[in-house]
């Protein structure tokens, strides 16, 4: 690349060589600054509701970030050259496939703006000579704009190439469409995607961690088709990393053989949405297992299976982790921190109608064992069941849910 500036003094590279290195052991933190304020501020509903495309996202910011960090402990204070590798071009990909134009211009001045204060106090901290200082800021303030402008250049001619014969576009910017409530006639929606609407559906994310896990996923497909039981059934390719799909029946569909048959892989996770009738009943399931797939990221579970009918109140709880770790602990007390027997027990005993017999016979235990694990849960709970039932259950499923979420805050 055409080099724009004089490179550097000695002592200059040096210091930009060392507060480079440091801000490499914190690229964790760095990107918890800014990659959600700057996805926010692009204000793309289809991008923000998509849990797989928002780590896409979060891993873009990453790739942004070590690239220059390294770039400039190699060269420091030149030019930085953009890095649009595989899963970068996969994700632009899907981006343009499913009509997401995100406004990459508005994400970079909000990352740049967060990520140039924290250089501001990285650069005051380690440089005590004012003129040193002065050389630091003025080389490597050039440096980061223009390597903001060249990434944001990458990123658009690498969505151009995408859109270039994309034969799945049209298919899947209808099912976005569909899915976001735009206004659809259902014979419309039939006819484009040839699968019926006027029928039950569930809607079904299917996604993996890793995108060099993406074969289990096209794997793991044709097992939920013979699972369904010969059922209608819509797959589109939402990521690199996720898959959608829809089953469909005159009657509401089973998902217990479909569970069965995904839980013999331990790579592909899946959320599923409540069942609904029509063209609407197609969108609602589906956004529910979107929001189903957002909980259990978004607290980091390790859950394979998760119906959104199950941690509905689970989700409304926790959109903040700070406030469900404190309902966690304010309704459970010590039991937050107690054997998991006692509080799967307690968890059990109030789904089965506070009934012994049927919860000890979901535990496989014996009734006098479950009453006296009951009874132990009980006495360490800050709320006891008898009083406000709901609560307890609830923050039993959140910490069932996410095992972690009492833990001390670190902050």
């Amino acid at each position: 690349m055409e080099e724009l500036w004089p490179p550097p003094s000695r002592e200059v590279a040096d210091a930009i060589r060392s507060l480079c290195q440091r801000l490499l052991t914190e690229t964790d933190a760095l990107i918890d600054a800014f990659a959600e304020p700057s996805r926010v501020a692009q204000n793309d509903p289809a991008l923000l509701a998509d849990a797989s495309l928002v780590e896409e996202d979060r891993e873009l910011n990453r790739s942004d970030l070590v690239q220059w960090l390294t770039a400039n402990v190699q060269q420091p204070g030149r030019r930085v050259e953009p890095y649009v590798g595989p899963r970068t071009t996969a994700y632009i990909h899907d981006l343009v496939s499913r009509g997401i134009e995100p406004d990459f211009a508005v994400a970079w001045r909000v990352a740049l703006g967060i990520g140039w204060r924290r250089w501001l106090e990285e650069c005051v901290a380690h440089c005590a000579d004012p003129d040193l200082l002065v050389g630091v800021l003025d080389v490597s303030g050039k440096s980061l704009v223009q390597y903001a402008l060249d990434s944001v250049a990458a990123l658009r001619e690498a969505g151009f190439a995408a859109a270039m014969g994309n034969p799945d576009a049209e298919g899947i910017t209808l099912i976005q469409l569909i899915a976001s409530g735009a206004p659809m006639a259902e014979d419309l929606a039939e006819g484009r995607l040839r699968y019926r609407m006027g029928r039950w559906h569930v809607g079904l994310v299917l996604w993996v961690d890793d995108p060099q896990q993406a074969d289990a996923l096209d794997e793991a497909i044709p097992a939920v088709r013979s699972a369904a039981g010969g059922r209608s059934a819509l797959v589109a390719r939402a990521s690199a990393t996720s898959r959608w799909i829809w089953l469909s029946g005159e009657v509401v569909p089973d998902l217990h053989h479909v569970e069965k048959a995904l839980a013999t892989t331990d790579r592909v996770r899946v959320a599923v949405g409540r069942p609904g009738r029509g063209l609407e009943g197609f969108r609602s399931s589906h956004q529910d297992a979107l929001a189903a797939q957002a909980l259990v990221i978004r607290l980091g579970s390790d859950r394979r299976f998760t119906a959104y009918a199950d941690v509905e109140l689970i989700d409304a709880l926790t959109k903040d982790r700070a406030g469900a770790r404190r309902f966690v602990v304010n309704t459970l007390g010590p039991l937050a921190e107690a054997d998991t027997a006692l509080r799967q027990a307690l968890l059990t005993y109030v789904q089965c109608g506070f009934n012994t017999t049927r919860a000890a016979a979901h535990l496989y235990a014996h009734r006098n064992t479950v009453e006296r694990r009951v009874s132990r849960a009980n006495e360490l709970s800050a709320v006891k069941v008898e009083d406000n039932p709901t609560h307890v259950a609830a923050a039993l499923l959140l910490l069932d849910l996410a095992p972690d979420i009492a833990a001390p805050d670190p902050g």
